[in-house]
């Protein structure tokens, strides 16, 4: 399994100035941005803009004019794409820090689902989910440590009463799966910090049978945002040489409740089906009733 190679930065950056270019104060922001990416990745605004030599108001608009929010948002990508750069022990590295690494991670990902929570644009997981519901099928890629979100995601999505698998073992079962992806089809890709091309390869196939192509991703994944109709950024950044599963996995959920609430009385029932198989197969173990 291949991993696909970084987009220059450089050139993703430079793709994201508006055609007048930037001048002055905001060119100088971007310069250093492009020289200096580990400084930018976790500098302040204040820090930045001090670099720079410009004020805070200067990063802000510059950021704002290549297309962001605010500095948060357009450092969050950088950051993103800065560490998918570096090698896993590289990665380690940069997050080495003071305190217990089991307390900073936990912070961390107490932090990114607060931001996951502010951005996130619940129009688009009722895409998702309405597309789920119509679909003939829907095939879900993921590998790696997050085949786990893959995993839920499938699970829960069949529990909800639709034909949703996970395709976690490798290329040749993702080739197989893909060659019979048609329209009416969905195909949701999962892929955070280092992605694979196979990945990619499944999202443009998928999409150019007629099927319907969804992404959740982080920052660093722009060739697989770029070949699906919609795209759920997630903060995944860890504190250690691997991504954080904590926001993957908080979207998994959020899309079952939300692909749960489109037709209730389908899920309902799918639920009621398998509690009756469930006790075929011993699996519950209800308490005895209180007398």
């Amino acid at each position: 399994m291949t991993e696909r190679a970084a987009d220059s930065f450089e050139d993703w950056l430079r793709e994201r100035l508006p055609e007048r270019g930037l001048r002055g104060k905001a060119a100088a922001v971007v310069e250093l941005l492009l020289s200096q990416p580990r400084r930018a990745s976790f500098a302040s605004a204040g820090e930045l803009a001090q670099v720079a030599g410009v004020n805070v108001a200067t990063v802000t608009r510059t950021a704002q004019a290549l297309g962001f929010a605010g500095w948060p948002a357009l450092q969050l990508e950088l950051r993103a794409r800065y560490l998918s750069s570096l090698s896993a022990g590289q990665v380690a590295a940069e997050h080495r820090g003071n305190g217990s690494p089991s307390s900073r991670s936990l912070r961390r990902d107490l932090d990114s689902l607060a931001l996951l929570n502010r951005r996130m644009d619940e129009r688009v997981l009722l895409t998702i989910a309405e597309a789920v519901a119509a679909a003939r099928r829907t095939v879900i890629v993921a590998d790696g440590s997050y085949a786990a979100v893959g995993l839920a995601l499938a699970h829960n999505a069949r529990l909800a009463g639709y034909p949703v698998a996970a395709v976690t073992a490798g290329d040749a079962e993702l080739a197989n799966t893909v060659s019979t992806v048609a329209a009416g089809d969905v195909l949701i890709a999962i892929s955070f910090w280092r992605l694979y091309e196979s990945t990619v390869l499944a999202a443009n196939e998928a999409g150019s049978r007629g099927a319907r192509v969804f992404a959740i991703t982080d920052a660093a994944s722009p060739a697989l945002a770029n070949a699906a109709e919609e795209v759920v950024l997630v903060p995944a950044e860890g504190e250690a040489f691997f991504p954080s599963l904590t926001g993957g996995m908080a979207v998994a959920q959020a899309l079952v409740a939300q692909l749960a609430a489109v037709d209730p009385a389908r899920t309902g029932a799918s639920i009621e089906a398998a509690e009756a198989m469930w006790a075929r197969f011993g699996l519950l173990h209800r308490r005895p009733a209180t007398p």
